[in-house]
């Protein structure tokens, strides 16, 4: 009995003591005074690790969290955790509230929610955990301790066994540790312990941080410490946070070559590429009219990336890096990016070709650190020529190309029989993606302003014009294309319209003419009129997104990123009201950049005014220094937009 009591007496003393630590931190750690811009602070961020001989990792996190101000007691009025039930299992261990006025709530984990997870064409069974906090007020601490056990994947009541939750990769472990915040973070604590004969490698990104390796025992205990993290200031357009913000990247894997060879072998083991006779007679099928080999892999990517569509549901255990079978995705006619990588290379080796698949990671830069970043499968066929050629038919549909150069300076993976490095994809020249535009108009005496225009394109900008159609249901598509003109001006009218047959994509570009009528378009004055011409003042602003980017700041501090490279070519004659004539008749524009160019003029002869506008924009992601050579490229093709005409009467 003696016994039990010291227990029960040394387990409420350290309780006291902890409780004190948590009082003490929340007071030496600031107010609102100190962090006047922000609603919550994190006053600690701690998450500990323990890695298993399999690979397995268990994961202790313990935070504490102070609210500033009545927004950060709305935000702070859940505690939620988002896991894969396939994959990891987690647990809201305790919540306590500790109060301004030295009162501590203890919350009731029994009243856990576990729910499934908002979710939008990707249907895996992803699950949340939520607790209610419940009325909170500034100053107020809330310490959270939580566990998870298991492995993350981009792509993909008891506590269970652990034998589900050994990453795919058995016996490795790798994990992505952001080191930013949209709270200001007092400190965060990194600290991973694992068996003595795993090779661990790690590098710290875009900061510096405190580290440690020690030895304890059998194990090795790698510590990071961060202290004094305040929010980053976000930038309009620039690149994802992990590629400029602070980040610590681990992995016990070897190198790329090693998950490649991985990648490679359990997808072959599994046999996620094997024929059927249904499959190898659709191959036929749609090979009939195939010319060559180019032409041979066009029709079978646009298949797979036509007419499958794009949607996830959970097959049950395996949702991750192994793809299904081909049969499967032939059969459901939907699935998600690995299913529609799974089922081309599927065709592509009915048809004879040798094919693998490849991960990638989509708007985020991967690094050197074999850590598993990855959202994103793709497929690879060998030419005849010994070349790899990327294929992607996620991104692809009601496009003519075969790899999306909205993925340009992206890094891939390949699953290859004799293993691959890490690569790159390369910039696609912005003359594979132009943007035509050509018309005529006229200025009548009442302001009314009559023409034609034409507009076509090629690539990813031919994409972004045939969007028009082929983003919306059939019935609506007179109505989007008015909405091009409307956009411009809200009197705009089509009186006549044609277009080349959105559905036939691979026949030839879109191409789109229209004769329209914009009544009241130019302002009338005693003795002058004011006006933009139409076409150089962005019309079918959807084929140039940089048009609309926000030109204000004067230095950068990140990269930024475009939709697309891309070349635009503007050509436009006017013809204005006898006896009126150019304010500013002519002008020239020439801009020769390492990230952007334009070549532009206007020239007057009678009433007849023509504009030309020819702008190169050479890439999809620039650096922050290259901001000043865009940003004045982007100014000279809106100077009619920003600075309209002016005719002057005689």
């Amino acid at each position: 009995m003696k016994k039990i009591l010291f227990f029960a007496f040394l387990i409420s003393t350290l309780s006291i003591y902890a409780d004190d630590a948590v009082r003490q931190a929340l007071r030496r750690s600031g107010n609102s005074t100190k962090y006047p811009n922000d609603n919550v602070l994190v006053v600690f961020d701690s998450t500990k690790v323990e890695v298993a001989p399999t690979g397995l990792a268990k994961i202790n996190i313990h935070q504490l969290f102070k609210v500033l101000n009545t927004k950060g007691a709305l935000e702070k009025r859940v505690i939620k955790m988002g896991y894969d039930p396939l994959t990891s299992y987690v647990k809201i261990l305790s919540v306590s509230i500790y109060k301004k006025n030295g009162d501590i709530i203890n919350l009731d984990t029994s009243r856990v929610k576990d729910y499934p997870a908002p979710a939008r064409s990707i249907y895996w069974g992803a699950r949340e955990k939520m607790l209610e906090i419940g009325y909170l007020e500034p100053g107020d601490g809330i310490e959270v301790k939580l566990f998870r056990k298991g492995f993350t994947y981009a792509l993909l009541n008891d506590e269970p066994d652990d034998e589900r939750y050994i990453p795919p990769m058995r016996g490795h472990f790798y994990d992505i540790v952001p080191f930013w915040s949209s709270n200001p973070i007092v400190e965060k604590t990194y600290i991973a312990s694992l068996p003595l004969e795993k090779n661990l490698q790690y590098e710290f990104y875009n900061g510096e941080i405190r580290s440690s390796v020690i030895r304890e025992g059998e194990k090795m205990i790698y510590t990071f410490t961060k202290t004094n993290i305040q929010p980053m200031k976000a930038e309009p357009n620039m690149v994802a946070w992990s590629d400029v913000a602070p980040k610590l990247l681990l992995s016990t894997s070897p190198d790329w070559k090693a998950k490649s060879l991985w990648f490679y072998h359990v997808n072959e083991d599994y046999g996620s590429f094997e024929t059927t006779p249904e499959i190898s007679a659709k191959t036929r099928e749609i090979l009939r009219s195939a010319r060559n080999e180019l032409d041979s892999i066009s029709l079978l990517t646009h298949w797979a990336a036509d007419e499958i569509r794009y949607s996830g549901l959970s097959m049950g255990e395996g949702e991750g890096y192994t793809l299904h079978k081909g049969a499967m995705t032939f059969a459901d006619r939907c699935g998600v990016c690995k299913d529609k990588a799974g089922i081309l290379i599927t065709l592509l080796r009915a048809a004879g070709f040798e094919s693998y698949a490849a991960m990638t990671m989509a708007g985020e830069r991967i690094e050197r650190i074999p850590a598993d970043q990855f959202n994103h499968s793709i497929t690879i066929v060998k030419r005849r020529n010994g070349d790899y050629m990327l294929l992607d038919p996620t991104w692809v549909p009601f496009i003519r190309e075969l790899w999306s150069s909205l993925e340009q300076q992206q890094g891939y993976l390949m699953g290859v029989p004799e293993g691959a490095d890490l690569k790159y994809t390369p910039i696609s020249d912005p003359k594979n993606h132009p943007v035509k535009i050509k018309g005529s108009s006229k200025i009548l005496n009442d302001g009314t302003l009559e023409g034609w225009l034409e507009i076509t394109g090629e690539g990813q900008s031919e994409a972004a014009i045939r969007s028009v159609f082929t983003g919306v249901a059939r019935c609506e598509w007179e109505k989007n294309l008015e909405n091009e003109l409307l956009r411009m001006h809200p009197r705009a009218k089509i009186i006549e319209k044609s277009y080349s047959n959105p559905d036939l994509y691979l026949e030839q570009p879109i191409i789109i003419h229209m004769m329209y009528s914009i009544p009241n378009y130019a302002l009338i004055g005693d003795s002058n009129i004011l006006f933009q011409p139409l076409l150089a003042s962005g019309i079918f602003q959807r084929a140039q997104p940089q048009l609309g980017m926000n030109l204000d700041i004067d230095e950068r501090i990140y990269p930024f990123r475009d939709r697309c490279s891309r070349k635009v070519e503007v050509e436009e004659t006017i013809e204005i009201p006898e006896g009126f004539a150019l304010l500013k008749p002519d002008y020239q524009i020439n801009i020769i950049g390492d990230a952007s160019s334009i070549k532009a003029s206007m020239q007057t002869e009678g009433k007849r005014i023509s504009i030309s506008q020819v702008a190169l924009y050479n890439k999809r992601i620039y650096q922050a220094e290259e901001w000043s050579n865009f940003k004045e490229v982007v100014k000279a093709q809106r100077k009619f937009k920003d600075s309209p005409l002016i005719l002057k009467k005689l």
